[in-house]
């Protein structure tokens, strides 16, 4: 299984979403083609009513110690309720690597 599709799995299996987007950004960075290295995660659910930023990318780290020890390098954590997403669903892009490349 891809590691995109195992974020997708747990992430909809812990959280229940009303609207999940996972997207591979590692195209974006130094990274061997077809790397599964560098992620967004949108994700909306109502797990996160009441709960500071910090907790809510604490609970999402919770679920992945394995996957964030190895493959997956960076992971960009987009994490609101269905009332916070109603008022702004906007996620700004991710800026492109600023890093050398592995042969500089």
């Amino acid at each position: 299984m891809s590691i995109e599709q195992e974020l997708i799995e747990r992430l909809t299996k812990s959280f229940s979403p009303s609207f999940l987007s996972v997207i591979n950004e590692s195209h974006m960075h130094s990274v061997p083609a077809n790397s599964e290295t560098h992620f967004k995660v949108v994700v909306v659910s109502e797990d996160f009513a009441d709960s500071p930023s910090v907790r809510r990318h604490q609970s999402v780290y919770a679920l992945l110690p394995d996957l964030l020890r190895n493959p997956i390098h960076a992971l960009s954590m987009h994490l609101f309720t269905a009332d916070e997403w109603a008022l702004d669903a906007t996620v700004q892009d991710s800026p492109n690597c600023l890093g050398g490349s592995k042969a500089d």
